[in-house]
């Protein structure tokens, strides 16, 4: 079955209102059929990542966004399984450290960023900084940046110049050879509402809760205002943005892995050549001499 993940690319600048993305989308999809879908691209990925670190050309960044418990975690255990982990790393970012605040806020990103070859998951990411202190501004003091020493001096100029340099960024790595893909799950209210209770309620899983989980789903409005922004200024053809409906965990596992699956196959992978016929055919004679 074939589904039209088109649609869930953000296209241009257009004007993003979540409301109007779907949460429970299964693209007619089961369970069953999904996992069936799942296992096939981590078998296809498999072998693509094999020839893409041989390749040596590109570089593959995946940014993950999301509320929490959307299942992030999930997409990168799933989709990811089948991957050598020596071509490919996950990097979670937390609340700034003290040395870390000393620096630029991209810093402590670009230091993660994956080599040729290789496949880097930020798991939140660089977007924390349009997300969690747009909704949050007074965050932004910690940052000490001169000319905004109070949350009154942080304009609607501060976060577009933002996203003007996020975009700067992103494109000067695309033209460097990194592919950038970045998806933002989508949860509902009331799934993420029972994701919650399962956290509380089953003791394997207290440890994913945490009292801050609460704290930004007061903010709800607020963070999907800053959502929507982010999608809307920061979607480029060098650096897509895919709203993944994320209330039904198959479906959203399976689309990031076709759509991943997608970039790598229009790539144009190729082992490299051996140094020549005649230095294998010597190599061969030498070794069968011993």
């Amino acid at each position: 079955m074939n589904y039209d993940y088109s649609k869930l690319r953000i296209e241009g600048s257009r004007k993003v209102n979540l409301k109007n993305y779907a949460t429970r989308e299964d693209g007619g999809f089961t369970k069953k059929s999904a996992k069936k879908e799942i296992k096939a691209n981590i078998k296809e990925l498999k072998e693509l990542q094999e020839m893409f670190y041989a390749d040596d050309r590109y570089s593959l960044l995946i940014i993950l966004q999301a509320r929490d418990a959307a299942g992030k975690d999930g997409v990168i255990r799933h989709v990811m399984s089948g991957i050598n982990p020596q071509g490919c790393r996950v990097h979670s970012f937390k609340t700034p450290t003290k040395n870390e605040l000393e620096h630029d806020y991209f810093w402590r990103h670009y230091r993660a960023l994956p080599q040729r070859g290789m496949i880097e998951i930020f798991n939140r990411s660089h977007y924390e900084n349009v997300l969690a202190t747009r909704v949050n501004p007074q965050w932004i003091l910690n940052e000490r940046i001169p000319g905004y020493e109070s949350v009154d001096m942080i304009n609607q100029q501060f976060w577009d110049d933002r996203y003007e340099a996020i975009n700067a960024i992103e494109k000067h790595l695309h033209h460097n050879g990194m592919r950038i893909l970045k998806f933002f799950l989508n949860v509902s209210k009331e799934e993420q509402k029972e994701r919650f209770l399962s956290r509380i309620d089953e003791s394997h899983k207290n440890w994913k809760f945490s009292s801050a989980d609460l704290q930004a789903r007061e903010q709800w409005d607020a963070y999907e205002e800053a959502f929507a922004e982010m999608l809307e200024k920061t979607s480029k053809p060098y650096a897509p943005w895919y709203v993944i409906p994320a209330d039904k965990k198959f479906f959203a596992r399976m689309a990031v892995g076709d759509i991943i699956l997608e970039l790598f196959r229009s790539l144009d992978l190729h082992y490299p050549p051996a140094e020549s016929p005649e230095m294998l055919t010597k190599a061969r004679e030498q070794l069968m001499k011993e």
